[in-house]
Formats: C-alpha cells, structure tokens, sequence
C-alpha cells in the first residue's frame, strides 16, 4: 500500500518530475510500491526520481523473495530490479527503467556521508524505522532537502522522531492508514522561520524546443536524455547521416578504468558504463548489436592492483583474471589480465541510431552550424552563408573537436584513431572476448555478410586528417604483437592487403582526460552572456562510457533534478572547472 505521507497520487498529477528522498532501501518494497502506483496513475509525472541512501544493500536474491506474494505486478518490478543489481560498491549507483522515466539512484554508504553528496529540492521525503535516523544531525541534513511544502512519511511513531522532525520544521500528526498494530508518521515541510538554503533554489528548465549540433554519440545521448522530459529535439549534422565522426568505427569496446585508488577516472567510468548498459539493453539487439561479452585487459603482472576489499564475484565488476580465462583467450603463459565482468563490445552507429529514432527528435544532416546569435527567445543557428537553419530556445554543442569554432576558449584537442579490420575467416580462431590494454581486438563480430575482427587504435594528438595511412596500419599490427602474439601472427600475412580494411576518425578530448559538461563560458562570438548554450564534448576514446553519463548529468542540471554522481564528481566534469 502507498502511504500517504509519501507521493499521492493528487500531489504529483500532471507534474513533469517527481522527487522522492528515502533513508534505508532495505529491500526495496516502498521503491516498488511508489513505481507500481505511477505505472498505474494516468496523471503521473513524466519523470520519477527516488534516491535511496543504505549501508548495505542486501543480496539479489532477496529483492525477489521479499517481494513474493506481493501480486503479480510488484513481483515483475522486482524481477527488473533485481536485474540491475550488482556493482554496488561505496557510492551512486543510478538504476534506470520504465525506457528512462523512473530514475533510482542507490547511494551506499553512511547516510550522513551521502547526504552531503547530493543536492536537490525533494517532493517527499521517506524514513524507514531505523532509530538511528532520528540523530538531530541526520534528520537536520534530511530537512535541507525539503522545500516548503514537501511531504513527509517516518515508518515510526517515536516520539523522539516527532520531536526532532518537528524541531526541524515539520508539521508532524500521526499516520491514520496504518495496518493494526503499526504506527508511522506523515507531515509536510513548514517552517516557522524562513530557511536558509545551502544554494538558491534551482528552478526546473520548462520543456520546449532545444537544437543540438552533432549527431555522434554525445549529440545522441542528449537528445534522447531531452526527449524524455519532453522537449522537442532538433539534431543537426554538417555530414550526410548520423554517426559519421569518432562515432562511426565499426565496433568499439567498452571496459571501465581500474586503479588501486580506485581515482576520479576509475568512478566516472564505473558509473557511467552502468548506465550505458541499461540503454544498450534497452534499445540494441544482445549478440547482433552489442555482446555482454566482459573484458580481458592486459596488464604488466605487478600491476594487478585493484582497491582493497575487491575480490572474485564481490560487488565490484572487475578483478584479476583467473587461469581458465587467460587460457580460453590464447594469452601466453604468465600473461596477466584483469577480468571486466561488466565490459562489453558496441556497435556505437545502431545506438546512436536507435536514440535519434526516439519520438521528439528530428535529424537534420547536410547542415553545418557556422555561427550562432541571441534570438528573442533563445538562439538562431546560421549556415557559412549566413542562412538560418533554425532557431531554438537552448543550444547543445555535441559535435566533438568540430564544437570548437562555435566555443572558442574551451579545451578542446582533436585526438586522431585509426583501426584495422578484416573478416573473421583469416583467422577463425581468435578469441571471443573482447581484449584491451595497448590497444584492443575484438573478434566473432557479426555482420550481415560475415562476422569481422577488428584491432587498433592509434593515438595521434592533434591531428585531424581521417584519411587511413599505412604507417598507422603497421602500428597497430605492432600493437596487436604486444598484446596477443599469436593473433598478430596469424593476421600478419593479411594485414598489408586488400583484404584488411582502414578506418579512421577524430576524437575530442580535454587536457585532463574528462569530458567537458556545462554550460558555455562567455563572451562568446561578441555576446557577453551565453546563456542557454550548453556544451557536451570531449568523451575522448571513451565515448560508451561517458555519452549517457553526460547527458544524463546535463539533462539533471537543467532540470532541477538529483545528480546521477555526487555533486564533487559532477563538478569535476563541468565546464568552469579549475584548469591546470
């Protein structure tokens, strides 16, 4: 049963978001009980966001046999939870469904800990019976995440509760739907004084009409992020179709960064593969247009390192390779690896194709952007020629080094790849698995005229020329040999022929490796105030790991929303960070 202290159904009718605080996730029945009500409410917001603090989270399984018996619909629920359980280490972990629109960001960790982490203005805010929670410090830290008329339900009749709640501002009664033998509180959040906020009250972007430029992984990724919360979407592109920069490599791999401190880069990618895997599951065809495939990476073998506390089949998704698997990948004896359990290959062109395909986006190609001017309601997007192409109330720079010109001051560095590829009967026996480390070569890649193999990629700095040349072909054949000998054999004879294709693209980077998410500093192009041109860039070589994690981060700060990293992450990626 929903109660009523939390998220009725006449409070949140026709809102376009939905923010819910709760302390203690336990095994998830509120959550499931507040997804089975919006599911079933015609007037439900667009978007529901619950963000669930806990300790520690209980096991899959757990998930499923507390909700048996609960009715068929919340047992489902809990099957598509329990389907994203795992990884869930220290930290947020953002958990996606109903295609996107409702948002669970589990926060593991010391309650007090992960409420500094966060900021946002909750519509109701939950508490579980835990009489720890009811520290005047804790429930001091719940209190500034509510705004003047937020709601409240305590799975407590405490009196101790009552009185620090109401001490912090609450107006407290107790609940009057409880089961016999149960008590709880409700109330809703209404000072006596006027509160202090920790920043000014961030007010949610209303939903119009918003042009990104690039239609490449990032441009994508923000379009259908925008979609969601029902805006209307103009994607334009100077080529002729979609996917033609960076984005267009036949095949990529997708693994996260690892490292003993388990550092900025190692989180970011962490987070941001999690929630690129719900939409490859979401919208590609598993085995035709993505493998969950896992990762070999190869490593020197004293630097198997991993953060303390991580082991084989832990929380984490990563740790040291077993024997069986450095043997099915045909590594030599005393090769070392980590094991990515979470690692996958792409074909990055079918997910960017399956994002722009969603309803409220429109492509637009063969039209290059060349200067954009404040408009009376926004901004106008203008051709070489000084035509308009379009004109928009927000902008979104996404086409990677190609943003430059319209963002000058930004850090953005062109970061020349090539790969090789070939078809697999060359070399039928390579192996399934996705290999990475000094490069990266994934095989058993299925196309409609025959499965390929690929391998690269070259790293040219500043260089911009996407035509293939040999020098980097014979590079990467001296790469493969450093990464798996037996595979570089057994391609060598082909590698200088016909038979093996070359491609090449840009990448976009920044100076410390992150991507750049933000919004743009001024003056730009003579206009002093920038304001609501935002831009999303340098993914570098990681585009699948960082495109859904930006425009998720993106979509979240315009609209008021709970951030999908903690808020110190979240600025490491904004474009006023401090540069080195």
């Amino acid at each position: 049963m929903l109660r009523s202290g939390c998220s009725p159904a006449e409070a949140w009718a026709d809102a376009p978001q939905w923010r819910i605080l709760e302390t203690g996730f336990g095994v998830g029945a509120h959550f499931l009980r507040v997804w089975h009500a919006w599911r079933g409410d015609a007037r439900r917001p667009r978007m529901l966001h619950v963000v669930s603090i806990d300790a520690n989270p209980v096991a899959r399984d757990a998930l499923v046999q507390a909700a048996a018996g609960a009715g068929a619909d919340i047992e489902a629920l809990a099957g598509q939870l329990a389907a994203q359980w795992r990884g869930l280490l220290p930290g947020f972990h953002r958990l996606s469904f109903e295609e996107g629109r409702v948002l669970l960001t589990l926060c593991i960790g010391d309650v007090q800990a992960m409420l500094r982490t966060q900021r946002f203005d909750a519509d109701s805010v939950y508490l579980d019976g835990d009489g720890a929670l009811a520290s005047p410090d804790t429930l001091k830290a719940v209190s500034r995440f509510a705004r003047r008329g937020t709601r409240l339900f305590a799975a407590t009749g405490a009196r101790d509760m009552r009185d620090a709640l109401t001490q912090c501002g609450f107006q407290i009664q107790p609940a009057t739907d409880m089961p016999a033998g149960q008590q709880a509180l409700t109330g809703i959040y209404d000072p006596a004084w006027t509160p202090r906020r920790r920043v000014p009250e961030a007010q949610p972007a209303v939903a119009g009409h918003c042009a990104v430029i690039g239609a490449g992984l990032a441009g994508a990724a923000v379009a259908a992020s925008l979609a969601r919360r029902g805006w209307q979407v103009t994607v334009l592109d100077a080529a002729a179709q979609s996917a033609t920069g960076a984005s267009g490599v036949p095949v990529a791999v997708m693994a996260p960064h690892v490292s003993p401190d388990d550092a900025l880069l190692s989180r970011l990618t962490r987070a941001g593969i999690r929630m690129t895997r719900q939409q490859l599951a979401q919208w590609l065809v598993e085995g035709e247009d993505w493998r969950d495939s896992g990762v070999l990476e190869r490593r020197a073998p004293d630097d198997l390192r991993v953060p303390s506390g991580w082991t084989a089949n832990g929380p984490n998704d990563s740790w040291p390779a077993s024997e069986a698997q450095r043997f099915a990948a045909m590594w030599p004896t005393g090769a070392a690896a980590l094991w990515h359990a979470s690692g996958a290959w792409v074909k990055p062109a079918r997910l960017v194709q399956a994002w722009l395909a969603q309803p409220g986006i429109t492509l637009r190609t063969g039209c290059h952007v060349a200067r954009m001017q404040r408009a009376p309601d926004g901004w106008a997007l203008h051709d070489g020629d000084g035509h308009c192409l379009l004109q928009a109330d927000r902008v979104v720079l996404a086409a990677g080094f190609g943003s430059g010109p319209l963002a000058p001051g930004q850090p953005l560095q062109p970061v020349r790849g090539q790969v090789n590829w070939g078809r697999m009967d060359q070399a039928p026996t390579l192996p399934a698995t996705p290999l990475n480390g000094d490069g990266h070569l994934i095989a058993q890649v299925p196309q409609s005229d025959g499965a390929i193999w690929l391998t690269g990629a070259s790293f040219g700095r500043d260089q911009t020329d996407v035509r293939p040349n040999a020098q980097d072909s014979s590079d990467n054949l001296a790469r493969l040999g450093r990464l798996h000998p037996q595979a570089a054999a057994l391609l060598a004879p082909h590698f200088h022929g016909p038979s093996v294709q070359a491609w090449a693209g840009v990448r976009c980077a920044s100076a410390d490796r992150r991507p750049l998410v933000g919004p743009l500093i001024g003056p730009l192009d003579g206009i002093d105030d920038p304001g609501g041109a935002w831009l999303c860039s340098a993914l570098g070589s990681r585009g699948l790991s960082f495109a859904v994690l930006c425009a998720e981060l993106l979509a979240a700060r315009w609209h008021a929303e709970p951030l999908p990293l903690p808020t110190r992450l979240a600025a490491a990626l904004d474009t006023g960070r401090p540069r080195a």
